[in-house]
């Protein structure tokens, strides 16, 4: 399937676990890729390098998503390489865990700065491109903790919250120029983790309905549901892929 042909998509945070699925997914749909990180060059070098394996289109473009800078100039490189911007994705996020009660300010706007000023700037720098595609698309990935809560994660949760916030407001303000605005909000996914550091305390005490944890192409089919044809109907909607675990 190519349903994505002769768009470009940006994926933020798209070095491994879900971003990488998500810009791999979308690859494969035929749309050319623009893969950013902060800091990891060769993760993303390698992400480009399986896109073009397959015969796809990529670029890494390492760049901070809380700098407007930084994100003017990932936008003007998407744009430059292949002439337009259809699709973003907004992925980029720090999942760090700290007690309330040890949390400093530092902390909380570190995880503010990347995962709601990044969806803020990215979608203001592309708004011009997104206008002109006639079919735009933005996907906010969320969280499952949003709707939940869960200990030691009240920077990542009132951040991912403001995705929601956010992915309404600019439903309503994006539709009269066809361009979509989705929230997906993952569950427990089975991504590479740091095997020096604990399990996130919500994976010890959570469960699906499932009976497992989800993949990140579960995620990343979801992803492209919405940023594809199929999806150009739904727009400000927050769509689960937690296996059930919102339920239990």
């Amino acid at each position: 399937m190519s349903e994505l042909a002769g768009r470009t998509a940006i994926v933020t945070g798209a070095g491994r676990n879900i971003g990488r699925a998500i810009a791999l997914s979308l690859a494969e749909a035929g749309a050319s890729l623009v893969v950013n990180g902060r800091s990891d060059r060769a993760a993303l070098d390698s992400v480009v390098a399986d896109i073009e394996s397959k015969g796809g289109k990529a670029r890494a473009v390492l760049a901070d998503v809380g700098s407007e800078a930084a994100v003017n100039d990932l936008v003007a490189a998407a744009a430059s390489a292949f002439g337009r911007v259809d699709i973003i994705v907004n992925n980029a996020a720090g999942r760090p865990e700290t007690r309330f009660e040890a949390m400093t300010f530092a902390d909380w706007r570190s995880v503010q700065s990347t995962v709601l000023d990044g969806a803020f700037l990215i979608a203001k720098a592309a708004l011009p491109h997104l206008k002109q595609s006639g079919a735009g698309a933005i996907v906010n990935i969320g969280g499952v903790g949003t709707h939940v809560g869960a200990k030691n994660r009240a920077h990542v949760i009132s951040a991912k919250a403001g995705l929601i916030g956010l992915t309404r407001a600019l439903a309503h303000e994006l539709a009269e120029y066809n361009v979509t605005v989705n929230c997906v909000a993952p569950g427990l996914i089975a991504t590479a983790r740091d095997p020096n550091k604990p399990m996130p305390q919500h994976h010890q005490v959570s469960r699906t309905l499932a009976g497992r944890l989800g993949e990140p192409e579960e995620v990343a089919a979801a992803v492209r549901f919405l940023a594809g044809p199929q999806g150009r109907y739904i727009t400000g909607q927050t769509l689960h892929v937690s296996g059930g675990m919102f339920l239990t």
